[in-house]
């Protein structure tokens, strides 16, 4: 790992999180890395900050062409065009979903068994899947309340960043830490 994958790893990664608006930011994050590597991501991060008004989804909700247009051409972001557009629709149904469960927080924690965490236990990087049931299951009620770049692959790797999961392998030392989180 480089400097900036490790400071995201002893930082962020796997650590409970709730507020809405870094929900959104990872979710916009995990979304605009399918294909990519995950320090392509992070190298761009603070460029997606400023493209996405900080990740204030009722902003992004409400981006028109003009502003789309204006974000394909920002080269401190990846400009896909379905990835930017996703951003935007993503949006409209994040705050949906709040509208129904009071926070994108309530709704995620759902999915969990007493809204807690799910620990794992892996002995090594290579036990761990890139999918599961759970990401499955998440993924497909997402989609059908209109997200895209959800697939479960994309939902199982949001889900370890926000700490949904802890597959901090047992021997690093934000596992005992992640694993008293909640």
């Amino acid at each position: 790992m480089n400097e900036i994958e490790t400071e995201y790893h002893d930082t962020e990664w796997g650590v409970p999180e709730h507020d809405d608006r870094k929900l959104f930011e990872f979710l916009i994050l995990e979304g605009a890395q399918a294909g990519l590597s995950w320090n392509t991501i992070l190298k761009r991060r603070e460029n997606y900050r400023k493209a996405f008004d900080d990740f204030d989804y009722n902003v992004v909700a409400g981006y028109n062409e003009e502003k789309i247009e204006e974000l394909l051409q920002d080269s401190g972001i990846i400009r896909n065009k379905l990835k930017v557009r996703s951003a935007v629709g993503n949006a409209k149904a994040f705050i949906e979903i709040r509208n129904e469960f009071g926070s994108f927080d309530n709704y995620l924690r759902s999915f969990l068994k007493d809204g807690k965490t799910i620990q794992n236990s892996w002995n090594s990087m290579s036990e761990i899947p890139g999918k599961t049931e759970l990401s499955e299951k998440i993924s497909k009620d997402m989609k059908k309340r209109g997200f895209n770049f959800v697939g479960p692959t994309i939902i199982y790797a949001f889900m370890q960043a926000v700490g949904m999961v802890n597959d901090h392998v047992l021997d690093c030392f934000r596992y005992k830490e992640c694993s008293k989180m909640e």
